[in-house]
């Protein structure tokens, strides 16, 4: 039987991301150097000036939004958040996120920078763990203290300046930038109660195997033995941290890379279905209409006439 080609899906890069959504003649262009695919720092009101809604996608670079004033709505993987003043959001990399309601009214910065910016002269990745924020199924938001939004905001004061400034970007001293920066944050990400931290740590590494594994494996079974527990305790884990037991996150998980590729790609129902791990589009069907209350073709339909 002859194979099937798969589709590419779309991760997208900085300068693709910004045509689709920003619009091609769209004069917040102009403010984008040659090097922004790898590093942007840029005041929110210059930037997000959306044209249109942002379905279901992936970016190739971390983004942090902070805001100094009004709000903004973003979709990280299935949860919403909503962000004031003094209060920061970040999509890491290759996290799949959605914008549904377009707001212009928000002041403050947009950082996004690509994973190999943090790698060298000051950055490794060994360090790069002490950065929950950073990782697929890390706390997305971070609420920062009065005299600590002072300091952020001086150091993306320092990172527009960076990026703005005439010639070649120093990636070095963007570096140590963002490296301050992330420490800064650390400091006022949520803190974990001892008591807590051991299923923290375990509901954390769960959330990032499940979004690198879905395609393949939906067996808590599975999970447990990668993290070398029993399901049982895993469960219970992951319930008392977030509130929702494994299965709950496993399938989440699915529908949300179902609805991402009904969105970003062409590829039948069929091909979705094994993409996401079932063999059998007929049940994967039944699984999607349990969980939205629509088959995926009614699904794709709706998207079609948005």
């Amino acid at each position: 039987m002859k194979a099937k080609t798969i589709e590419k899906v779309k991760t997208y890069e900085a300068k693709g991301f910004r045509e689709k959504f920003l619009g091609l003649e769209n004069p917040m262009h102009l403010l984008f150097k040659s090097n922004s695919d790898h590093f942007f720092c840029l005041k929110m009101e210059e930037m997000m000036q959306l044209q249109y809604a942002v379905p279901p996608s992936k970016h190739s670079c971390h983004t942090i939004l902070f805001l100094t004033s009004g709000t903004h709505i973003i979709k990280i993987g299935f949860e919403e958040y909503q962000s004031k003043a003094n209060e920061m959001i970040i999509v890491p990399a290759g996290q799949i996120f959605a914008i549904e309601h377009i707001n212009t009214k928000h002041v403050g910065f947009i950082c996004q920078f690509h994973p190999d910016v943090l790698i060298g002269k000051y950055g490794n990745t060994e360090m790069l763990n002490d950065f929950d924020f950073l990782k697929i199924g890390g706390n997305p938001k971070i609420s920062l203290s009065e005299s600590n939004a002072v300091f952020i905001t001086n150091l993306f004061i320092r990172l527009q300046a960076a990026y703005i400034e005439p010639g070649i970007t120093n990636f070095n001293i963007v570096q140590s930038y963002l490296m301050a920066l992330f420490f800064e944050m650390n400091k006022n990400n949520v803190k974990i109660p001892k008591t807590g931290n051991a299923s923290a740590v375990l509901s954390s590494k769960f959330k990032e195997l499940i979004f690198a594994n879905i395609k393949t494996n939906h067996q808590v079974n599975y999970y447990a033995s990668l993290l070398n527990v029993t399901p049982n305790h895993l469960n219970k884990s992951i319930k008392s941290t977030t509130g929702k037991p494994a299965t709950k996150w496993i399938d989440e998980t699915i529908i949300l890379e179902a609805k991402y590729l009904l969105f970003q790609t062409t590829l039948s129902i069929s091909e979705i279905a094994m993409q996401v791990g079932h063999e059998d589009h007929s049940y994967f069907s039944r699984f999607f209409k349990k969980h939205e209350g629509i088959s995926p073709v009614q699904y794709r339909k709706l998207i079609d006439k948005s």
